[in-house]
């Protein structure tokens, strides 16, 4: 299986844009709420890095692009700029560019994944192509794991990427998703990072959870 460690100049806001994934939680031992807290944000050895199936990330998905487009998301950018270095505005033209897409909704069974666009839905059979550790310029890492298409629709991307701050096999409870027909630059995508939330989830629950992170 391939995989490299790719040092990349990440802007330090990716960081940002990627910390909403909740920490792994094998136990609740102070120990290891520090151990995962470490992981969650993006420190960790490359032997603790492992392959993962697509079953992780198992389910149906809605974007959250249109929850920020239609204001369902002021509360969780009000509370970013309370914290944070921006305005809500300017954290608001951020994460539009960030979550921007065209794909409201996927789903994900076996190995078969789906990608709706309006009435328009192709899908495609992914097998894992590995993970790639990615270094940002703040000095903390990230990992993507990749899934390359086996078969399917013309339309469905030739590669998918996952990024959601965890770095060996358990459940996601969301995800930002990239993907295109080439490996190596889809890995050098900074700006757009589709995120996905469980389906059966309100826009207030989303916020919460955003909020909570």
């Amino acid at each position: 299986m391939h995989k490299t460690t790719i040092a990349l100049a990440f802007a330090s806001t990716l960081s940002a844009a990627l910390s909403f994934a909740p920490a792994q939680a094998h136990d609740h031992s102070a120990h290891a709420h520090d151990h995962d807290e470490q992981i969650y944000n993006g420190y960790f050895e490359d032997a603790q890095v492992e392959d993962r199936p697509l079953s992780d990330w198992a389910g149906d998905w809605q974007s959250v692009y249109p929850l920020l487009t239609e204001g369902k998301l002021d509360a969780v950018m009000a509370h970013k700029a309370e914290h944070g270095d921006k305005s809500a505005a300017e954290y608001t033209a951020y994460y539009t560019t960030g979550y921007a897409t065209d794909v409201d909704k996927i789903e994900i069974d076996g190995d078969t994944v789906t990608f709706h666009r309006g009435a328009s839905a192709p899908h495609a059979q992914y097998e894992s192509d590995g993970y790639e550790i990615l270094t940002y310029s703040k000095g903390n890492r990230g990992v993507r794991f990749i899934f390359e298409k086996i078969a399917g629709d013309a339309e469905a991307p030739q590669y998918i990427q996952f990024s959601d701050h965890r770095i060996f096999p358990s459940k996601a409870d969301h995800y930002h998703l990239y993907w295109g027909n080439d490996r190596a630059a889809v890995l050098e995508e900074l700006t757009n990072w589709p995120t996905y939330y469980p389906a059966d989830l309100s826009a207030a629950q989303v916020a919460k959870d955003m909020m909570a992170h």
